[in-house]
């Protein structure tokens, strides 16, 4: 209780949240990836570990509020991950100015593609939430 009143103590808190969340985000990683190694699944390791965080946050085993601030953080500094993406790409210089053109029509197709993917999971969960808010209610009734 001491610790919850104590202002000195809930400000180190939170300068350290931010690092906790990171460390928790690394710490899942490489148990998901050892995870992936010794059951030999032919998924990567970070989308077991997203569906595992997505089950536990669902399941309420792990608060929103433990993840959000790394997640809002991690979101934020996006770029600076792609950057070593950029820089490849400009050492292929020869590579773009013959099938550049075939690498943009993939791109555009495959962004177009995840779009409407999107929008169709959108676009179904949204009128099942409605049919089950329109039974809820008849029921209710």
């Amino acid at each position: 209780m001491a610790l919850a009143l104590s202002p000195l103590r809930t400000g180190r808190l939170q300068r350290l949240w931010l690092p906790l969340q990171l460390l928790l985000y690394v710490g899942m990683f490489i148990a998901c990836d050892r995870l992936v190694s010794w059951l030999h699944l032919p998924l990567p390791a970070n989308i077991v570990g997203m569906l595992l965080l997505l089950a536990l946050i669902v399941t309420r085993v792990l608060p929103l509020r433990w993840v959000k601030a790394g997640s809002r953080w991690l979101l934020a500094e996006m770029l600076l991950f792609f950057i070593p993406a950029v820089v490849a790409v400009v050492n292929y210089g020869d590579l773009l100015r013959v099938d550049g053109w075939r690498i943009c029509v993939v791109i555009a197709l495959s962004t177009l593609l995840v779009l409407a993917s999107t929008a169709l999971v959108v676009d179904r969960l949204y009128r099942y939430e409605m049919a089950r808010a329109a039974r809820r209610q008849q029921r209710d009734a």
